[in-house]
């Protein structure tokens, strides 16, 4: 049985990897500033500086495309907890410490610009949305042990080897998880300027998740077995990083009945495109433990992929009787 690598020996061994991917974030990423997407001229003073506060009338959004706007916003508002978690894993020496400030700095615009605009345009309670705000960032969120889910036998322990190949895995799937309802969300604000400016988000989340998805394959030539270890342990117990946030249930259920992010879409455009990247069954370089971890990813993907499709029978259904209970009520 190979030897599981520790925290040190991994940084070491992936580091040029980590330069390789910086660089070349570097060379494809376009800066962008928040100020020229958002319609400054649509705003207008609140009541503390003698104007009119927020009324609901006020929203040119939908309920869904306002449960997704606040749930994308909150989850980049928690910046801070994803930015202590990837330091205490990573490095602040070398190319790790470049990463963990430039991603950083790259995922705090995102939060920047989806507030201007929502307080521009009055589409939710900025007094709502801000208290929320307030609750999700004091209550905080580690990602990586809660997705996982070895909460118990991980805290307060020496995590060495297990720490960095978590984390990585994890925001390789978030990173692409987020892209997916930025854009979708952008597509039901029923906004061009919404639509281009969640575009412009998804599109940084997609390269995020280059440098994280290549650092993670790094990892699994390296170490087969111990990284596909962490990758099933992420997969298995996989948490949208809003979870936890104020009206985070009421607000999933609107998106994944609207199609913003389901079940179906976790499947099909996030998970399995990047173990399809990393070739994890056509692989034949695991050991004992590997193979066993495999077998046991494949049976967690064969019964969401039974999940997704009874979901998508409920959600046909709901939507059926909604749909024929407005069209008696037009009638």
């Amino acid at each position: 049985m190979a030897r599981e690598l520790t925290q040190l020996e991994l940084l070491r061994e992936l580091e040029s990897t980590a330069e390789d991917n910086v660089n070349r974030h570097l060379k494809v990423a376009r800066d962008w500033n928040p100020h020229d997407y958002v319609p400054w001229s649509d705003g207008k003073d609140f009541a503390a500086n003698g104007g009119v506060d927020y009324d609901p009338a006020d929203s040119k959004l939908d309920e869904v495309a306002k449960a997704a706007m606040i749930t994308n916003l909150l989850t980049e508002d928690n910046l801070p907890s994803y930015h202590r978690v990837i330091a205490d894993n990573f490095s602040m020496d070398s190319a790790w410490g470049h990463w963990v400030g430039r991603w950083t700095a790259e995922e705090n615009r995102h939060s920047i610009v989806m507030r201007d605009y929502l307080v521009v345009t009055r589409g939710v309670d900025p007094v709502a949305l801000e208290e929320a705000r307030m609750i999700h960032m004091t209550n905080g969120y580690d990602p990586m042990l809660a997705a996982a889910g070895r909460t118990e036998e991980l805290e307060g322990q020496d995590i060495d080897g297990v720490g960095l190949l978590h984390s990585v895995a994890y925001v390789t799937f978030q990173e692409l998880a987020t892209r997916v309802s930025h854009r979708n969300t952008g597509k039901a604000c029923n906004d061009p300027i919404a639509d281009r400016m969640l575009q412009r988000v998804a599109a940084d989340e997609n390269l995020h998740m280059i440098f994280y998805r290549n650092i993670c394959g790094a990892g699994m030539d390296l170490s087969p077995d111990q990284t596909l270890r962490a990758v099933t342990d992420i997969v298995t117990n996989f948490q949208m990083p809003g979870a936890g946030m104020p009206n985070f249930r009421r607000h999933g259920v609107l998106m994944a009945k609207h199609g913003i992010y389901d079940l179906r879409q976790h499947l099909e455009e996030v998970i399995m495109p990047v173990l399809r990247k990393w070739n994890v069954f056509e692989r034949n370089d695991f050991g004992a433990e590997g193979e066993k971890t495999r077998d046991e990813l494949a049976a967690f993907l064969e019964q969401l992929e039974a999940d997704a499709s009874r979901f998508e029978e409920m959600r046909d259904r709901s939507l059926a009787r909604e749909a024929a209970k407005a069209a008696k009520a037009a009638s």
